[in-house]
């Protein structure tokens, strides 16, 4: 087994196996090392709802084998409102899909080491060079990236990582069978993706319900302990609490069941991401924060970030032989044009739907209904001209407050 070679990748979720996978269709020597044992992968981090978009399957080569589910529409719901977009979707098997990016990324070439767990990097002379991993194993490369999701030990120990926790966001989800996905008090959510935005099941967050076929459902919440956490949360309830709740007052879950024992459970940051990369480096995946403001989708950012990787590296490697901080930052432009252009808008609009309250949901349900069907869409999209339409001046408070967090003008998401 070779210890050397022109890529390390620290994580084999999305973004490590597809960077792992483009790379080596490219013909590079690439290495992917990952925590979790073999025979357990990826059971104990299958850390994702799985909604996703056509676009992403396309553009990844994705096969329909690794789907639950292909839907037709999005609903985003309020307490006392909805909100219905025709847009067809697929619910991954999250499991599947991983191994088959894995194995696919095998046959072309990567080669993996399982029950890896990576410990810090290797730095000779101040350059970066390598990975250790486990107790004292060692690995070498020309070019070493982070795909390890929050806790990032690469990226933090190089100083490009700065997840903060107030910006962290907790998840729960359970496969279910026996939801009533046709209730009468509720929108049709027969081979829909639902997101509900609602402060008393998910404070500061919204949870949501995915059609998986027949009368099966991925079901779960997720939040970040922000302010209006702090005004809404309900003493010593933790997100099992949250979700119980929900299951117990939603008549949609009066016959439900689980299916799986055991809760999928993730993670995620709300923040800015700052620098991504530097000589040798790169990191990619969770372990750069970026989220969709309305959707929530983050697979597809996910996969694109690690296809900005590979470009990169293929360009340091072969065409300019040179990995220095300058050439690496092909990346973050990369990241910023392709990835999640108009970030900052992006998440403006991101942690002001996290900070409205519960009647401003209801209104923001009943003016997308009277908009144009593509204004959810754009608003996804950073258009400052959409973002707009939906903004009131009561809304100006929530902005002030973001304004603050962030410590820079307002203005300069505008422009």
């Amino acid at each position: 087994m070779s210890n050397r070679y022109d890529v390390i990748i620290a994580g084999a979720g999305p973004a490590g196996a597809q960077c792992a996978r483009d790379l080596a269709d490219r013909g590079y020597d690439v290495v992917v090392l990952e925590t979790e044992a073999e025979d357990e992968f990826p059971a104990q981090s299958d850390k994702s709802t799985g909604g996703t978009f056509a676009s992403m399957m396309t553009s990844f080569g994705i096969p329909d084998d690794v789907v639950m589910h292909a839907t037709e529409s999005v609903v985003l719901e309020s307490p006392n409102e909805h909100f219905i977009q025709d847009q067809p979707g697929f619910v991954l098997d999250f499991e599947a899909f991983k191994k088959f990016l894995v194995e696919d990324g095998r046959h072309k070439g990567a080669e993996y080491r399982f029950d890896a767990r990576v410990r810090d990097p290797i730095v000779e002379d101040g350059d970066l060079v390598g990975v250790r991993y486990n107790r004292d194993q060692e690995v070498f490369g020309e070019i070493v990236i982070d795909a390890t999701g929050p806790a990032a030990p690469l990226a933090e120990d190089l100083g490009i990582a700065n997840l903060e926790r107030e910006n962290h966001a907790i998840g729960i989800e359970y496969l279910f069978e026996g939801v009533d996905l046709n209730h009468p008090e509720f929108a049709d959510l027969t081979d829909a993706m639902m997101l509900r935005l609602d402060h008393e099941y998910a404070p500061g967050g919204y949870s949501w319900i995915f059609h998986t076929g027949d009368d099966t459902a991925k079901v779960g919440i997720c939040y970040i302990q922000n302010e209006r956490y702090q005004e809404n949360a309900i003493h010593d309830r933790t997100v099992d609490g949250y979700l119980e709740h929900w299951l117990d007052t939603d008549p949609r879950f009066e016959n439900a069941r689980q299916i799986a024992e055991s809760p999928v459970r993730g993670s995620a940051h709300v923040q800015p991401p700052g620098s991504m990369s530097t000589d040798s480096f790169m990191a990619i995946g969770d372990t750069v924060p970026s989220v969709d403001p309305v959707w929530g989708e983050g697979i597809y950012k996910c996969m694109k970030s690690a296809r900005a990787a590979a470009m990169t590296a293929d360009r340091c490697l072969t065409r300019t032989k040179n990995i220095s901080a300058e050439e690496m930052g092909v990346y973050d432009d990369l990241w910023n044009e392709q990835v999640a252009p108009r970030q900052d808008r992006r998440l403006m609009m991101t942690r002001l739907l996290y900070l409205a309250p519960n009647e401003r949901y209801d209104r923001l349900m009943q003016d997308l209904n009277k908009l144009s069907r593509d204004t959810l869409s754009d608003i996804n999209d950073g258009s400052k001209q959409e973002i707009v339409k939906l903004l009131y001046i009561s809304d100006l408070s929530y902005l002030w407050k973001y304004w603050r967090e962030t410590q820079s003008g307002i203005a300069s998401y505008f422009n």
